[in-house]
């Protein structure tokens, strides 16, 4: 890496330190772009990463979930902490960008320099989050904000994918939407920390808190040792009930200190984004050779019956770990 680049990373790190938001943006853009000097970044990040709580929000659409984001950072404020969202969205297939309603909706809060609030084209990803979601809570981690709120599209597997980013998993639903139903197929019983039946002023809202208590009754009995999600009620477009949610989120996190549960929670996601940018590295690697004959010729001794796909795969992963040494 050139000097000049060197000093260029290390004078965004510090101005991002220092409470730029504008560096911090160009630090998360740095992440969407895949950027050369996002290595440098990282390690310059990891001292002062590990501080950050990370809360994640999703559940099926028309739920709330931009509303309950945009009342939690209102809350989390009055608490005079510095927040971070990223509002994970759907992308154009073609342009690859975000779609902007987030901050549209979050827009009271645009103007405080101690929320930083950004929409993530997910980029065709499965499971509602972005490939550089981690990466960016890592920035925002290391930026010194003290809670980072992560927002997915809900859909497909959002609420397994968000589960493994979060400290804390909030699982929004709304009466009269059939979540119950939907609750139960997508297995959120598993992931769900808290559960937030929001638009709680609608008919039907106690009969979906009766179904979710009846499905963690059905979930078995909880022990002393495992962890039992609240169910509360909230009208976020009102802040209604959204202290009652950071109350929430406040047990969950003592427990998991109590029981150490969250530095497992916090190893078992940095070996997941080590894993990923490993995987990266060897796709990467795999692509440059499709331009080459390498491949293509692993390839032929398949077809040609000589040689078998597992032999040749591994034919491959030795020769880039010769490139790494």
């Amino acid at each position: 890496m050139s000097s000049r680049r060197h000093a260029d990373v290390a004078a965004l790190v510090d101005d991002a330190r220092g409470g730029s938001v504008r560096a911090v943006g160009r630090l998360v853009s740095m992440v969407e772009d895949g950027h050369p000097g996002l290595r440098e970044v990282a390690a310059a990040l990891a001292p002062h990463a590990g501080r950050a709580y990370v809360v994640g929000l999703t559940g099926a659409p028309g739920v709330g979930k931009s509303t309950s984001t945009n009342a939690l950072v209102g809350a989390l404020r009055r608490r005079d902490l510095r927040v971070g969202v990223l509002a994970v969205d759907p992308s154009s297939p073609f342009s690859g960008g975000a779609l902007l309603g987030d901050r549209i909706r979050m827009e009271e809060h645009a103007t405080d320099p101690d929320v930083f609030i950004r929409s993530i084209a997910s980029r065709g990803q499965l499971g509602g989050l972005s490939v550089g979601t981690p990466q960016a809570i890592r920035v925002l981690d290391g930026a010194g904000y003290e809670v980072v709120l992560v927002e997915t599209v809900g859909v497909g597997q959002a609420e397994i994918e968000i589960a493994s980013l979060a400290d804390t998993t909030i699982v929004l639903l709304a009466p009269g939407m059939g979540d119950g139903i939907q609750a139960a197929k997508a297995g959120i019983l598993e992931v769900a920390d808290v559960y937030v039946v929001n638009k709680a002023d609608r008919d039907g809202a106690d009969t979906t808190v009766r179904d979710l208590q009846g499905m963690l009754g059905l979930a078995g009995a909880y022990s002393d040792d495992r962890w039992r999600p609240p169910i509360v009620k909230t009208v976020a477009a009102r802040a209604e009930g959204v202290d009652d949610v950071l109350s929430a989120i406040d047990a969950h996190r003592a427990w998991l200190e109590q029981t150490g549960g969250l530095r497992d929670r916090r190893r078992a996601r940095a070996a997941r984004e080590i894993e990923a940018i490993a995987v990266a590295e060897v796709r990467s690697r795999i692509g440059d050779r499709r331009g080459g004959t390498a491949l293509d010729a692993l390839a032929d001794r398949i077809l040609d019956g000589k040689l078998d796909p597992y032999t040749a795969a591994e034919s491959l992963l030795d020769e880039s770990a010769r490139e790494l040494h």
